[in-house]
């Protein structure tokens, strides 16, 4: 435990210090010039190479090729089982999930009815807690930020790219979240413990790989923790200083500090109250902003529906001909495209099974079928709304795609005589044709990062547990670590955040794609027990 706790700090200690010889900047500037170097040596870590020129890192062979076999193994679940998604989120099967079906299925999986335990009384939520609890955590500024990223880098065809990352991710979400339930444990208080630490550890023992899936699982929890601290927390505090300090005009240097520590006490008051807390707040603020969002942007839609064919017919057609600096190739914008849906809907890492293992039910297929609405809200739907709006606003030629204004790989550009980035660039695009849509964009942005940011304490938190025990004291350093990084997110600069938090979320796809490639027949057999208990209704 000591030894642990003492590993953990010296890897956390570069974030907390400043370089001695840069007293003459700023606050903000300090944080960044500590916080580069590390995300730096994280992201060439993580995304080595497998192919130059262009550059293609193997965890994006390996999300793309393990999301189609499980599309196609599973007979595209995806499409066969969308309405049954719906309706297990509106709860038309929670008879059957909460009582037996009779004398004609007397064993379930070995076990005798009414002899067992019930196990639709474990879990502390419920399908929909659950949904928006994880959509929370996956719908956030990948979608605003993101989409206007990638669009930014890899022009208007790495939307195309996005969808279809989403639509074949929703197959790889169905199966980790499966696992998920199947696997989760649950503490004498009735409080859930799940995720993919421990569907690897206890599934690949269960085949005869206890020290495999007990390396795997301890490996996925350490980048789970940084996750939590990257893609779930700093880059979501990033993307709301950005739009706060353009709304309230602020320059100072320390203002990036100030704003995060504000963003942190408010966080501070949710995750302290653990995941019936979050799953309470969760589930009233994402349908709301989501809700919102969506009408904005088909306001802004509608609105042009004129241009909405030559919008769709520029993305297709710049996905196969790309025509924008810097991408090269088909390859070049197909990279980009699925790494932004993949950073946006975590489909692979495994973090959305932490959330979805603490619902109530005793079929964990039936939280699997939840699961797979994710990516479909949050890429085919959200991201592809965010990315019409900008492609709209560009044909008035705003700014030129591919065109990296910045050195740090953020993503900006030139907007009239102002160098934008991230968020920034939809707000542009929202004012354009929506009266003080900053205000509105600037609530929304800062409501998907908090909503993000609690979501993602949740994972971090579990997996923290995992490596440290399940105390109180131990709960309390890993929450007061994560409220330090929400100002560490809001200090540093964009091209920093995003390149540490994309290697942390990508660095969860490789132990967990170890448990999905071990335990998928489970998901098999847990999808056709469901079924069968849901047939004719």
């Amino acid at each position: 435990m000591k030894y642990r706790l003492l590993l953990l700090s010296t890897l956390l200690f570069p974030f907390f210090t400043f370089s001695q010889e840069s007293s003459e900047m700023g606050l903000d500037q300090k944080i960044d010039q500590a916080f580069k170097p590390i995300s730096d040596f994280f992201s060439d870590v993580i995304f080595f190479k497998v192919w130059t020129d262009p550059d293609i890192p193997f965890v994006l062979v390996l999300l793309v090729v393990s999301a189609l076999f499980f599309t196609l193994y599973f007979g595209f679940p995806n499409i066969r089982y969308f309405g049954k998604a719906i309706n297990t989120v509106r709860g038309k099967y929670d008879d059957v999930e909460k009582h037996s079906l009779g004398d004609e299925a007397a064993a379930v999986d070995g076990d005798i009815r009414d002899t067992i335990r019930d196990e639709s009384e474990d879990g502390e939520v419920s399908h929909f807690q659950a949904l928006a609890t994880a959509v929370s955590g996956t719908v956030g500024n990948g979608n605003i930020a993101g989409v206007a990223l990638a669009i930014a880098l890899g022009g208007p065809g790495a939307t195309f790219w996005m969808i279809i990352c989403g639509l074949i991710g929703m197959s790889t979400k169905f199966v980790e979240c499966t696992l998920g339930v199947q696997y989760r444990d649950v503490g004498e208080d009735g409080t859930v413990y799940g995720g993919p630490m421990y569907y690897i550890s206890k599934g690949l023992k269960e085949r005869g790989f206890k020290t495999l899936g007990k390396i795997a699982a301890v490996i996925f929890a350490i980048f789970c923790i940084g996750g939590s601290f990257g893609g779930g927390n700093a880059a979501q505090s990033n993307q709301a200083t950005i739009v706060l300090k353009e709304l309230l005009g602020l320059e100072s240097t320390m203002a990036g500090t100030i704003i995060g520590l504000v963003i942190a006490i408010l966080v501070g008051v949710i995750i302290i109250g653990g995941i019936k807390r979050i799953a309470s707040v969760t589930e009233k603020v994402v349908p709301f902003m989501a809700v919102l969002y969506i009408i904005a942007c088909l306001y802004i839609i509608l609105s042009n529906f004129s241009l909405v064919d030559d919008a769709i017919g520029l993305i297709v057609r710049e996905a196969f001909n790309p025509t924008a600096m810097g991408v090269g190739s088909v390859i070049g914008v197909l990279l980009v495209g699925f790494k932004r849906a993949a950073f946006s809907n975590e489909a692979g890492a495994g973090s959305a099974s932490i959330a979805h293992s603490a619902v109530r039910t005793k079929y964990s297929a039936s939280e699997g079928l939840v699961a797979l609405l994710e990516p479909f809200i949050d890429t085919v739907v959200i991201c592809t709304m965010t990315a019409l709006v900008i492609v709209i606003f560009n044909f008035g030629g705003y700014f030129e795609y591919g065109a990296d204004v910045s050195t740090d790989g953020s993503g900006a550009v030139m907007i009239g005589n102002e160098i934008v980035q991230g968020a920034g660039i939809t707000s542009k695009a929202f004012a354009q044709y929506i009266p003080y849509s900053n205000i509105f964009l600037t609530i929304a942005v800062v409501l998907f990062a908090v909503s993000t940011m609690i979501s993602w304490s949740y994972y971090g938190l579990q997996s923290w547990k995992y490596l440290f025990g399940r105390g109180k004291k131990a709960d309390m350093t890993y929450k007061l670590l994560f409220l330090i990084f929400v100002v560490i997110g809001a200090a540093a600069s964009m091209g920093s955040i995003w390149s540490f938090s994309d290697a942390m979320i990508f660095a969860m796809v490789f132990p967990n794609m170890i448990g999905l490639y071990f335990l998928f027949p489970v998901v098999k057999k847990q999808l056709g027990r469901y079924l069968e208990a849901i047939k004719g209704i």
